[in-house]
């Protein structure tokens, strides 16, 4: 019985990390699926909600304006700043005691 288990999670981890397997990429796609899963639930539960007051209507506005996704940008829209060859702060002179 050891043995016959032992192979089983063996085998088992072998699949999980297979050599060339790529587990990072793996676990980035598989949040993103599950987060755009997770919002479109949410969103179909806030639809379902039956609104007569204003205040009903605002939350549901509100949360449906949250459940979106932003994308993030490629490339910031402002220069990256030089490098500075200056030590921050400047060591003290030999002077100054």
């Amino acid at each position: 019985m050891f043995l016959l288990r032992s192979v089983f999670w063996l085998t088992l981890a072998f699949l999980v990390i297979r050599p060339g397997a790529d587990v990072g990429e793996a676990a980035t796609n598989f949040s993103g699926e599950a987060m755009a899963r997770g919002s479109q639930f949410v969103a179909a539960q806030i639809d379902a909600i039956e609104c007569s007051e204003i205040q009903c209507l605002g939350g549901k506005a509100v949360a449906a304006a949250a459940l979106r996704s932003t994308q993030l940008a490629g490339a910031p829209m402002h220069a990256t700043p030089a490098l500075n060859a200056v030590p921050m702060p400047r060591p003290r002179p030999d002077r100054a005691g």
